[in-house]
């Protein structure tokens, strides 16, 4: 027997706004790093149960092997994190971000376990990849990934559907 038809299903989707000058951030890091990958942390907001605002990133020293990115320094995040409040700014880590150069975006193994770690400590914590190779002008190619469940999957249950539009009324535009 199944849950009942009344439990609140396990919400995943939500819509990420990453502004103009993390996304700069962001292709400027990986357009650095090629041939190998870069990764950096992304801060910003939780703005509804629906929504997530990068409004900036910092990037994390590691060497990548094409394929991977190695594991975050802790060292380094939390003297960056220190040094962000010291600012006075308000923004969280809200994810991460990464870059897959010519390969597109998608989440590798070693991702997937990146993920679960961030997962950990914010279950809504987003994993984007950006490819700053195939990205050119007027195009970014770019994608958030959370990761699901299995046991979920395996009891029939589907990712969240249903998104709301409360923390952001108007749709950004790439201009």
């Amino acid at each position: 027997q199944g849950p009942p038809t009344d439990a609140p299903a396990v919400d995943t989707a939500e819509q990420v706004y990453i502004s103009s000058l993390a996304l700069l951030k962001m292709l400027k890091h990986g357009r650095a790093g090629v041939p190998m990958e870069v990764m950096g942390l992304m801060l910003g907001e939780f703005v509804d149960d629906y929504t997530v605002r990068v409004i900036d990133v910092f990037a994390m020293p590691q060497s990548g092997t094409g394929v991977s990115v190695e594991a975050v320094d802790p060292v380094f995040q939390a003297k960056m994190l220190d040094m962000l409040k010291q600012t006075g700014r308000p923004e969280m880590v809200v994810g991460w971000y990464h870059s897959h150069p010519g390969f597109g975006c998608w989440l590798s193994g070693v991702d997937i376990n990146t993920q679960q770690s961030f997962e950990a400590l914010s279950e809504r914590a987003v994993a984007v990849v950006v490819d700053p190779i195939q990205s050119v002008k007027g195009k970014v190619v770019i994608d958030a990934f959370r990761l699901i469940n299995a046991n979920m999957m395996v009891l029939g249950h589907e990712p969240r559907q249903t998104t709301s539009n409360l923390g952001h009324l108007n749709k950004p535009s790439i201009q």
